[in-house]
């Protein structure tokens, strides 16, 4: 069954080349991924309160999660003639995974490490691991960190299509009975990173603070898409060790979510064991997805989340998750000690520090 449906940017062609001191002729062989981290990127840059003189020459990071180059396979076989010997120079640092963050260290004159990663989903997630990692080490003093997608080939979304993977309906329904995939989605994001102590003692706006974080993988699995809810398991529970904070003190998880009928139990299966050891029974921890919201934009999606949970802290306040009407059966809810948040209110136990 073929799945028309996706969460699209509108005017994703509309870019200002001139602003970033690029000519026409070399932006229209720029995968508009790029166009849009050096966007997103200034925007962030704008909500630091940041003059970009502050920023130039000195030892900041880059590190973006992308995956797809779609835009140059249709550069190659356009009929447009993009793809004429005069535009070939511009074609492959355009479209060039590595490229994406070089430009913004380019264009910035960013002296930090910049680099790209493609772990699929958890790319901008991983992306942010990293950065912090770098700022811990003192490698950095401030990091940009997020990620990008766009949809423009057809051909991984006939892929996906082939595979069961996306919801007929264009709606992801995380968590609930009646989940049946989920819907592919367009979006960028950059968080720009630096020592609590340093934002301190700088006067910077702070929206929220990373304690710690883990990165792992599945190994060997029952396939090798297939998630693992022991690995999943296991960097839960890194993550809580690397930010000294007892699991059943989490008030909200902002969950992967994807809607799937497999990724959905063994994520939350994994997030109760570990959660809810410990946990007061009248005191669930609640889970949400924002890709119930935007869908999920894959190379992107960790950051959308990122960004969605600290707007929950800064505005106190947990959305809902969308389209929930019935739990999935697979689920034990109450056993796990989990809740899906439903509607919007206040952290449940406000005075206490929000995690």
């Amino acid at each position: 069954q073929h799945v028309r449906r996706g969460g699209f940017l509108e005017d994703i062609g509309q870019f200002d080349p001139g602003f970033f001191g690029i000519t026409p002729r070399e932006a229209v062989c720029m995968d508009p991924q790029q166009r849009m981290l050096l966007e997103v990127t200034w925007r962030a840059i704008e909500d630091a309160g940041k003059p970009i003189d502050s920023i130039r020459g000195k030892s900041i990071g880059v590190f973006i999660g992308i995956s797809s180059a779609d835009y140059s396979s249709l550069l190659w076989t356009s009929t447009e003639d993009y793809a004429t010997p005069d535009n070939e120079p511009f074609i492959l640092p355009g479209n060039t995974g590595c490229i994406a963050a070089n430009r913004l260290s380019y264009f910035f004159d960013l002296k930090g490490p910049s680099f790209t990663v493609d772990t699929a989903c958890s790319s901008s997630l991983v992306s942010v691991h990293l950065a912090c990692e770098s700022l811990w080490r003192g490698e950095t003093e401030m990091a940009f960190a997020g990620g990008v997608q766009a949809l423009i080939h057809p051909g991984i979304q006939m892929s996906f299509c082939k595979a069961g993977l996306l919801s007929p309906d264009g709606r992801c329904k995380s968590f609930d009975a009646n989940a049946n995939g989920y819907v592919r989605s367009e979006g960028a994001g950059v968080v720009l990173l630096k020592p609590l102590s340093s934002a301190l003692k700088d006067g910077d706006a702070i929206h929220a603070l990373i304690r710690g974080s883990a990165v792992n993988s599945d190994g060997r699995s029952q396939g090798l898409a297939a998630p693992s809810q022991r690995s999943q398991m296991a960097c839960v529970r890194k993550a809580y060790a690397s930010a000294g904070i007892a699991p059943k003190d989490t008030q909200y998880v902002e969950a992967h979510g994807t809607g799937t009928r497999q990724g959905d139990p063994i994520e939350l299966r994994a997030l109760g064991t570990v959660l809810g050891a410990g946990r007061q029974a009248n005191d669930p921890c609640r889970v949400g997805s924002v890709k119930t919201n935007l869908g999920h934009s894959e190379t992107a999606a960790g950051i959308t989340g990122l960004i969605k949970a600290a707007l929950l802290l800064r505005e106190r306040q947990l959305p809902p998750s969308l389209h929930f009407q019935n739990p999935n059966p697979s689920i034990d809810f109450k056993g796990l000690g989990l809740k899906v948040q439903t509607k919007l209110e206040p952290f449940p136990n406000p005075s206490v520090p929000l995690v």
